[in-house]
């Protein structure tokens, strides 16, 4: 029996315990970092079908399955949830007020987790590795933890999905290249001596600056970076001044920078620093400049991406369609640095109803998508052990 065959009988067999595993960890979320009772719950479920998680300091776990020697298949899904208040209306909705699945993540755990137990008992030539990733929605996001306890020792390429609430449910987006974009955060504060608004020539208008940096700034970079990099800042938090008429010692402004291009994410710092000085400069405003490092860019491997597809039309020809480039950020990026792999988008839209967004309290999932996925990373694990990556 091959793997897909293997994997599509235990998913018949089990796929009511799959959907109430979705459930519980939808209605059981936790924040990044804290995600102690979802790891405990994988690791039990993974234990019951025996294999043996490995646990991560914290939070999160893998588990290795398969022949222990030669280059292993991975895996990666992320466990935690978002300080998001549930409005879905769900009879499984969220226990914890405030904190809710709202990206999807409880999908994407499921579909690993259940990909795990049945590949538990499946005869497998090459190894396989599941990881369970905590703390990815905070920068710079648990990728960076996991790699450093090990995860992707042994491992020769890694591949995960992301639900998509604008595709169909069934439907599979893949992109070779940049699918995501880097994400990191800005922020400048502005300062002058204060004063009265009756004499702004005897002071230093830190609100005047801070108007300026919010309406050159961008403008500025936009000339100063190739325009097909889908390099952009957006400002999303000003904040200076307690009275009509006087002008404040100090304020701030808080946005993102995001790009799809690599070499552009490594330089853009000290541009933004050298763009923002030049900005100020004729306020007479002080400033300090303060650039938070996110994620860069997911950049699909071309060789995982065309095997991924090739995967995904074994389980239905019609299931494979072109992902759009996302200005969102992923820290799946980070694994990518590392070894070769592919991120796709997994449809989750019913066709009925709005399709919604992600990191919104009422996203809908339509569960059909979960055994999509387990198909599609079925199908995948065949490809790479009988003619993918593993001869690469």
């Amino acid at each position: 029996m091959s793997i897909t065959e293997h994997v599509n009988a235990w998913l018949r067999e089990h796929y009511d315990d799959v959907i109430s595993w979705r459930r519980h960890i939808h209605s059981h979320p936790e924040l990044s970092g804290h995600e102690h009772a979802t790891t405990e719950f994988l690791a039990g479920i993974l234990r019951a079908h025996g294999l043996t998680p490995h646990l991560f300091p914290g939070t999160g776990l893998m588990v290795d399955i398969g022949p222990a020697g030669g280059d292993r298949l991975a895996f990666r899904a992320d466990i935690d949830a978002l300080p998001i208040v549930e409005a879905t209306g769900l009879e499984f909705s969220s226990i914890h007020h405030g904190v809710s699945h709202s990206c999807g993540h409880d999908v994407h755990t499921t579909i690993a987790l259940a990909l795990a137990c049945a590949l538990a008992g499946a005869d497998l030539p090459q190894g396989v590795r599941i990881i369970f990733q905590p703390a990815e929605e905070v920068i710079e996001g648990g990728a960076t933890d996991v790699i450093a306890w090990g995860a992707l020792e042994g491992v020769r390429t890694l591949y995960a999905v992301h639900v998509e609430p604008k595709l169909r449910v069934g439907t599979v987006g893949v992109r070779t290249g940049a699918i995501t974009s880097a994400t990191d955060i800005v922020e400048i504060e502005v300062t002058g001596p204060g004063g009265h608004t009756s004499r702004p020539h005897l002071s230093a208008d830190v609100i005047y600056g801070l108007g300026t940096l919010v309406t050159q700034l961008p403008a500025l970079l936009s000339r100063r970076v190739d325009p097909r990099t889908g390099t952009v800042l957006v400002f999303g938090q000003i904040e200076s001044g307690f009275a009509a008429n006087a002008i404040p010692q100090s304020g701030r402004v808080r946005g993102t920078v995001r790009t799809s291009d690599i070499a552009t994410w490594r330089v853009i710092e000290g541009l933004l620093d050298e763009l923002v000085t030049a900005t100020l400069a004729p306020t007479g405003c002080g400033h300090v400049f303060r650039y938070t490092r996110g994620v860069p860019p997911v950049l699909n491997d071309d060789v995982a991406t065309a095997l991924l597809a090739d995967a995904g039309r074994r389980v239905d020809p019609q299931a494979i369609i072109e992902a759009p480039q996302s200005s969102g950020g992923e820290d799946f990026s980070w694994y990518l640095e590392h070894v070769p792999g592919c991120m796709a988008r997994l449809g989750c839209w019913s066709g009925e109803g709005d399709r919604g967004d992600l990191h919104q309290g009422d996203l809908l999932v339509d569960e059909r998508a979960i055994a999509v996925g387990v198909r599609l990373f079925a199908s995948v694990a065949e490809e790479y052990c009988s003619t993918g990556l593993a001869n690469r």
